[in-house]
């Protein structure tokens, strides 16, 4: 049984998952480059069930681990602790804005997981819960049942370990939809057309700016049932240059996440 979640990054969308999962009831171990000691505000803020570590011991307490570090720094994985672990890949490849180039992720010779499971080779990689903008990721989330509760793209090599990333999704508040293996997580990757912008609300033309981030914050995107998803998927074509770019995202995220890395330096 699932009980213990470990965070290897607790960046934008490290935290976000973090949080929801502290309130589904897991057991949390955080980690992050910058030591346990940076992270006592937010174990606090998490309560008595969460508690920082390093990265090597986030990876041998954790039942299943989330890997929510920059793709850029993917090797910074503890990857003989995480051996024999199921390991939530959060990663996105933004080339140009942080990560830098892959030449065979550029030559759609393989995935960004599938260049993570080469390195994690003793682990079970699941490309899961990086679709969505921060924000959306805590604030979507909906208890089963709910009208309103959408449904994300998984895909992994190991179907045992995908079943057990799509319980843990069902509990912090997310339908799973399995579409393949990491060889088609391309379909799931950013610029695709699953990535963020279904997610999120259309903000009426005419707001100021002021308004107009005040609905982006306070609404959500039309939730997504499992065939939409598998539909949205299937109908996806691949597309180059390979990975993200700032322009293709809601210039409101792009704002926000820009606030957040100059507070950071301050």
């Amino acid at each position: 049984m699932t009980q213990t979640i470990s965070f290897i990054g607790t960046g934008m969308i490290g935290s976000a998952l973090a949080r929801l999962t502290a309130a589904a009831g897991y057991n949390v171990v955080l980690s992050n480059a910058r030591g346990p000691e940076s992270l006592a505000s937010f174990v606090a803020e998490l309560g008595p069930k969460a508690r920082a570590a390093t990265a090597e011991e986030a990876a041998d307490a954790g039942d299943l681990v989330i890997a929510a570090v920059p793709l850029g720094a993917y090797k910074s994985l503890p990857a003989d602790h995480l051996a024999g672990m199921i390991v939530i890949d959060t990663t996105n490849y933004y080339p140009s804005a942080r990560d830098g180039h892959f030449p065979d992720i550029d030559a759609a010779k393989l995935t960004t997981s599938e260049m993570i499971q080469a390195y994690l080779k003793n682990s079970k990689v699941v490309k899961a819960l990086h679709n969505l903008d921060f924000h959306h990721l805590f604030t979507n989330a909906r208890p089963a049942g709910d009208p309103e509760r959408t449904s994300l793209p998984i895909a992994g090599n190991d179907v045992d370990a995908k079943k057990k990333v799509a319980e843990f999704m069902n509990a912090i508040g997310y339908n799973a939809v399995d579409i393949g293996t990491l060889a088609d997580s391309w379909r799931i990757e950013p610029g695709t057309p699953i990535y963020v912008w279904p997610y999120v609300p259309h903000v009426p033309e005419g707001l100021n700016e002021a308004d107009a981030r005040k609905w982006y914050l306070e609404k959500s995107g039309d939730p997504l049932s499992p065939a939409q998803v598998k539909e949205i998927v299937e109908k996806t074509e691949r597309h180059f240059p390979v990975g993200g770019a700032p322009e293709d995202l809601p210039a409101i995220h792009v704002a926000l996440v820009g606030e957040i890395y100059k507070s950071r330096q301050r």
